[in-house]
């Protein structure tokens, strides 16, 4: 049974839509105490630890390395679940084509790479970047996020980038937008999401559920 009386940390590095994640987690998590936090030592303490993320990867990859984000998520990774979202997912890759090639922290292997500006679906029609809006998960493991969600639910999606999915062993599910790519990772305490869960209507506040009682 979900433990809900744990203590989640949002990590506050100036780039997340942080306010939703918050309000999202309060919903599905009562009882839980979420900090929306920058400190190291608030997210030693807590439980569970997300790590959103909007905007350019420069900007965001700069925050991280001027707040020593990189190594507080590094560290709670080794000890408690974490929940990547959007372009906190990106931020593990090892490097992103984003802004001129930008260097990541590395702790996921793989890359992030633009859509690019002639991106086509199957039958030849133009599709519009960023790729903004629902669309559907394709499950690719077993997963306690998963739980309650069924096989190919759709979740909310804005992005320009996308993290590649040819031959990544951390991937947990995917998503064709002109091709397939990762839309979650997962390996040992971690669980990334390139889509927002909490814009995700039912299926995205299941998996916020779970992630409350995953113990990793």
């Amino acid at each position: 049974m979900s433990d809900f009386r744990s203590h989640i940390a949002v990590i506050d590095y100036g780039m997340g839509n942080l306010h939703s994640v918050g309000k999202a987690l309060e919903h599905v998590c009562p009882g839980a105490k979420v900090s929306i936090t920058s400190d190291p030592a608030l997210v030693e303490d807590a439980d569970r630890v997300v790590f959103p993320g909007v905007g350019a990867i420069r900007d965001c990859m700069g925050e991280i390395q001027r707040l020593n984000v990189g190594d507080v998520v590094s560290n709670a990774i080794k000890e408690k679940p974490v929940l990547a979202i959007c372009v906190g997912m990106q931020a593990l890759m090892e490097h992103s084509e984003e802004n001129g090639g930008v260097n990541c922290l590395g702790l996921l292997p793989g890359k992030v790479k633009f859509f690019g500006d002639t991106l086509q679906d199957s039958q030849g029609s133009k599709l519009k970047v960023p790729h903004m809006g629902w669309n559907n998960v394709h499950q690719t493991m077993d997963h306690p996020l998963w739980q309650g969600i069924e096989q190919d639910s759709r979740f909310y999606f804005v992005h320009s980038y996308y993290v590649t999915a040819e031959n990544n062993p951390h991937i947990a599910g995917t998503c064709d937008y002109g091709s397939p790519f990762a839309a979650a990772l997962s390996h040992k305490n971690l669980f990334a999401a390139q889509f927002h869960p909490e814009k995700s209507a039912e299926a995205g506040l299941q998996l916020l559920r779970n992630f409350c009682g995953w113990m990793g």
